[in-house]
């Protein structure tokens, strides 16, 4: 079978196994704020995943190790990156990893990250800001940013509004366009992918983008009918390699994803960018 071209720029490995070590909050999350059914929160196998990716033309999907909060605070949570590390070797044509970074890891989480990237093979870094309320530009990102740089690999950051996840630890919307603007006026070899398409601060990501050459904008989290329609004119225009698709699966289900994009009417060269182009040629995927 020939694998599709479209990339997912993050995903989440969401098996039942990792479900079920999840908290408790993540359940009713999915359910009152991302809409999703019973069987979708109750665990994607990575067949199933591979299946449905097949169908909505995802040929490969960055998994995150994602880090959620400070270690010991109630509603925190990380994956283990070894987790991410099997599933890409036993699918290295369908998935590639991608590190989760936690600030407070210090200079131990700056040698893991190498670790993952030189022995492991993981494409790039991702943080979450408000999870540990500090926003892009506070110094204890910027080791990461060095390393990341260094490297040759891109950093993504939550950019925009973040939601109370976990009603035990609420978090500060901290990951505000600007502050990528002055991470990327100190960083310009760094590149920086803004996602969760910045909102509702979108505008301004937008700006931020057509600004520095090293900042990009990633989509995910949002279904494609949920997309700004200043971005849908970047994207399609001035844009069109500056946007990389992303669902945040299992937040997009893929044939959520896979129907509501045929809906925008994109022309054959914009999806072809948007879909994998752009993060073929940014991660170094070919």
């Amino acid at each position: 079978m020939l694998v599709p071209a479209g990339v997912d720029l993050v995903a989440n490995l969401f098996t039942p196994d990792v479900v079920a070590s999840r908290p408790s909050w993540v359940a009713g999350f999915h359910r009152r704020a991302n809409g999703l059914p019973p069987k979708i929160i109750a665990g994607t196998t990575v067949p199933a995943m591979i299946e449905a990716m097949d169908d909505a033309g995802i040929g490969r999907a960055l998994l995150l190790a994602a880090r959620l909060g400070r270690r010991g605070l109630p509603g925190s949570w990380e994956l283990n990156p070894q987790d991410v590390a099997d599933v890409v070797e036993a699918h290295p044509d369908r998935f590639s990893g991608l590190v989760g970074i936690n600030p407070y890891d210090s200079m131990a989480g700056v040698r893991e990250l190498e670790r993952l990237v030189r022995d492991y093979g993981f494409v790039g870094a991702h943080a979450y800001p408000h999870w540990f309320e500090l926003p892009p530009d506070d110094p204890a990102w910027f080791p990461y940013y060095a390393k990341c740089a260094e490297l040759g690999v891109p950093m993504q950051l939550q950019v925009g509004y973040c939601r109370v996840y976990a009603p035990e630890q609420p978090s500060e919307s901290v990951g505000r366009p600007e502050c990528v603007d002055r991470v990327a006026c100190l960083m310009p070899e760094l590149t920086i992918i803004g996602i969760h398409v910045g909102w509702p601060w979108t505008d301004q990501m937008i700006a931020v983008a057509n600004k520095h050459d090293n900042v990009y904008i990633g989509t995910d989290r949002h279904a494609p009918s949920r997309w700004p329609d200043s971005l849908v004119a970047y994207l399609s225009g001035p844009g069109r390699e500056k946007v990389l698709f992303g669902t945040d699966f299992p937040v997009v289900p893929y044939e959520v994803a896979r129907r509501e994009l045929d809906a925008l009417g994109l022309d054959a060269e914009t999806e072809q960018a948007l879909m994998g182009g752009n993060a073929r040629r940014i991660y170094g995927l070919d």
